[in-house]
């Protein structure tokens, strides 16, 4: 019985994931950039987005709160699979209503091949969804990816190995 409840949970959550991986396809800006380096598992670093020489621009995932690298093992492993699921690819930039954050960087969505980024980190349990006013484009899918991920026991929400801080406890805890 437990088994056929995780295999209709299952499937609930990948049709809504699914369901919504069709929705902003269309609308788009399509704006393709080199990645230059991941600094952590929700920050890039890409050649600039002007027409300036060696000018790197910091990327922060719009909706997406990875641990530090200080945060072992979890910040080590969303920057891994963060520089294996971009690779050696470019990725394209989406923009929503804010386009800076206070400290100076580019808030986006990340896309890939139509993956969106921020979502697979946080499906994978790689990084927790955290709403950021007035950015709130994928908000709905952002907090599915995360329930699918807690449920399905993932990343950061495996029950034998769970985080037991968040990476905003964490900063404030070990500034």
């Amino acid at each position: 019985m437990r088994f056929c409840a995780q295999l209709l949970i299952i499937f609930f959550f990948s049709s809504l994931l699914n369901g919504c991986q069709s929705q902003g396809k269309k609308l788009r800006p399509q704006q393709k950039v080199e990645v230059t380096r991941v600094a952590t598992g929700n920050t890039l670093e890409i050649s600039s987005l002007r027409e300036q020489i060696n000018l790197i621009t910091q990327v922060r995932l719009i909706g997406t709160d990875a641990a530090s690298r200080r945060q072992t093992p979890f910040g080590y492993r969303a920057q891994k699979r963060l520089q294996e699921l971009i690779g050696d690819k470019p990725v394209v930039l989406e923009f929503d209503t804010q386009r800076k954050d206070n400290y100076g960087r580019t808030l986006a969505y990340i896309w890939q091949d139509d993956v969106l980024l921020n979502e697979q980190l946080i499906k994978e349990g790689h990084a927790l969804f955290v709403a950021r006013s007035p950015n709130h484009k994928y908000d709905l899918r952002l907090e599915r990816a995360q329930h699918f991920a807690r449920i399905m026991g993932k990343g950061i929400w495996n029950p034998k190995e769970p985080m037991r801080l968040t990476p905003t406890e964490y900063r404030r805890q070990f500034r």
